[in-house]
């Protein structure tokens, strides 16, 4: 299981066009074939800073999304609102400390 965690800055006055945009295609990017699992994240104090974290079968699926037409089109919007250059992290869970 690869873990994505990608951090956006938006533009202040951008914010909602990036939410009305994900709630648009949230449900196609969590459906994409390898795609278990899709978080959107709001940073607490700077309201324009959000997070996705999705969980991916393997790197291949996520390889595979990112080169669809999907995810293309949604890249392309997204990224035309950003303020700063985004980051993107690729991670697997090593361990879970439960209760």
């Amino acid at each position: 299981m690869l873990i994505r965690i990608v951090r956006m800055t938006f533009k202040p006055d951008a914010v909602d066009l990036f939410l009305q945009y994900f709630h648009s295609n949230k449900n196609s990017i969590r459906n994409f074939a390898g795609c278990h699992h899709l978080e959107l994240w709001q940073d607490e104090n700077e309201k324009n800073i959000f997070l996705t974290c999705s969980h991916w079968e393997s790197e291949e699926k996520l390889n595979q999304y990112r080169d669809s037409e999907l995810f293309k089109s949604v890249w392309a919007f997204t990224k035309a609102l950003f303020s700063e250059k985004p980051q993107a992290f690729s991670s697997k869970k090593l361990e879970e400390v439960e209760k």
